[in-house]
């Protein structure tokens, strides 16, 4: 099964880096954070990937094109009509289509242009920003068993800040973290989608979460695995760090490769 990720973004609000870089190209433990979204779907077999490029889709091409250098013990030997030596070769058993969906593009706008790409099957798909200890499997099982359209997977974000209580005469009787069920749920992406779902995409305006996900809810056929455990965008700076820290600390719970 493929999987589609959205690329297209720019992360204007992680620092200087963010703005100059597609959103997803921006690393976090010395890999951009795609890589570790690809990696992630790779545990659970999944090794067809089609990138939606946008925003200096270029960068994302040319990664992948250098993917065998990146990955590996290379001597470059001058003196030798630029001989160039591998010593040890890391490379990933991925298939990797990169597709130029526009520098506009809304979200739904780019997955009708990898449609030709995807064919007349399901697919996975994904944001190029978010990494999770969703079970892939599970979750197409669960797909499966609704026999919607669409399957998104519904998170309830933690609060960025603290919970203030309050005595019944109105003083304050503490500060407390804001739990994760006080909240809303979210789409976090880590879907699944049927090729019908190109039926709702007119064109480059089409934003995914807005028309079509409304359309979908209006005829039933758009279901949520609700996923109770880790997930966690990167949006801002202070979001890199808290993917940074974990990774630092041996305890990122996206991370079940060696």
């Amino acid at each position: 099964m493929k999987v589609v990720i959205l690329a297209g973004g720019q992360g204007t609000r992680i620092a200087e880096e963010g703005s100059q870089l597609p959103k997803p190209m921006v690393e976090i433990g010395g890999q951009p954070i795609l890589w570790h979204i690809m990696k992630y779907y790779s545990h659970f077999g999944y090794n067809e990937f089609i990138i939606c490029c946008g925003f200096m889709g270029y960068v994302i091409k040319e990664y992948f094109s250098n993917y065998y250098l990146h990955r590996s013990d290379i001597t470059f030997d001058f003196s030798s009509d630029n001989k160039m030596t591998v010593h040890t070769n890391v490379a990933e058993p991925w298939k990797v289509t990169l597709v130029d969906t526009g520098q506009q593009t809304m979200t739904g706008g780019r997955i009708k242009r990898i449609q030709k790409y995807v064919g007349d099957e399901t697919f996975m798909m994904t944001y190029g920003d978010g990494v999770g200890d969703i079970d892939l499997n599970t979750l197409y099982d669960y797909h499966n068993k609704e026999g919607k359209i669409a399957t998104i997977t519904a998170i309830q974000p933690g609060g960025r800040y603290g919970m203030i209580d309050f005595e019944d005469n109105g003083a304050v009787k503490g500060f407390r973290e804001k739990a994760v069920d006080d909240g809303g749920w979210i789409n976090a992406g880590f879907m699944v989608m049927k090729p019908e779902i190109f039926n709702y995409l007119p064109n480059d305006e089409c934003t995914l979460e807005f028309e079509p996900f409304y359309k979908l809810c209006d005829e039933g056929q758009l279901a949520a695995y609700k996923h109770y455990k880790y997930w966690q965008c990167m949006d801002t700076q202070r979001d890199r760090s808290f993917l940074e820290q974990r990774l630092k600390e041996g305890t990122a719970p996206w991370k079940l490769w060696e």
